[in-house]
């Protein structure tokens, strides 16, 4: 490959047929695919060494998908693609609140997958290369936002985001006092095209708030702005 780093993608999936088109159809676009079976031996090769991103199903035998979000969320911020043949909306709800970054229905097509991949490995790729720039923060209420160092700060204390929280906030941190649409914020978040009812930005606004608002139901620092958008005011209460 020429010196390009392969990066590597776990798929965690009980459908024998399907981890193996997967693993074709990601190894010829160039990814290190292992594919595994179920929560155990997705612990078992993470014993190995974390990987670039996790294609996980939310149906599994014993574990299932969204309790092993949760395990994987509380040590490490890895992309996790969400697999799961229910399409309703609720579960795609549940998903990304416990920690997925992306949710996909089954059926879906492999050049949906891999592109949705890719954007999530860019944030990943972005995270690594912000760690060689020249700090830049922004401060609003008790947090420090390090935007080369991709992290939250309330003191000294981080405060944890997974990346797509991350990608958030810091797009309403740089663009204060003004309202952003839900689809200026997709546009500014994602690296590929989504269903216009998608909701996800919502949900993600309703998790971001539970980490910076000191109370999240009468929020502060991201506030609603009914049927235009949401609008970031760093001061707080303050007008």
């Amino acid at each position: 490959m020429n010196g390009i780093r392969q990066n590597h993608i776990l798929v965690v999936d009980d459908d024998p047929a399907l981890r193996e088109l997967l693993s074709d159809y990601l190894t010829t676009h160039g990814f290190i695919v292992q594919a595994v079976g179920d929560g155990a031996a997705m612990r078992a090769a993470l014993a190995n060494g974390m990987p670039d991103a996790i294609v996980l199903d939310l149906m599994l035998p014993g574990e299932d998908g969204l309790a092993l979000t949760r395990s994987l969320r509380a040590q490490s911020n890895v992309p996790i693609l969400i697999l799961s043949a229910r399409g309703e909306e609720i579960d795609r709800v549940i998903g990304l609140e416990v920690g997925a970054d992306d949710y996909l229905a089954k059926p879906f097509g492999p050049r949906e997958l891999l592109a949705r991949l890719r954007a999530l490995l860019r944030r990943g790729q972005a995270t690594r290369e912000a760690t060689a720039l020249p700090t830049v923060e922004h401060r609003f209420g008790p947090f420090v936002l390090d935007l080369a160092g991709r992290r939250l700060l309330r003191g000294s204390a981080e405060v944890h985001l997974t990346g797509a929280e991350f990608d958030l906030l810091a797009a309403f941190v740089t663009r204060p006092n003004r309202v952003l649409s839900r689809d200026v914020l997709v546009d500014l978040l994602k690296g590929y095209d989504r269903d216009p009812f998608d909701r996800s930005i919502d949900i993600r606004v309703t998790r971001l708030r539970r980490k910076i608002e000191p109370d999240p139901a009468a929020p502060v620092y991201i506030r609603t702005v009914r049927g235009e958008g949401y609008l970031f005011n760093p001061r707080g209460g303050s007008a």
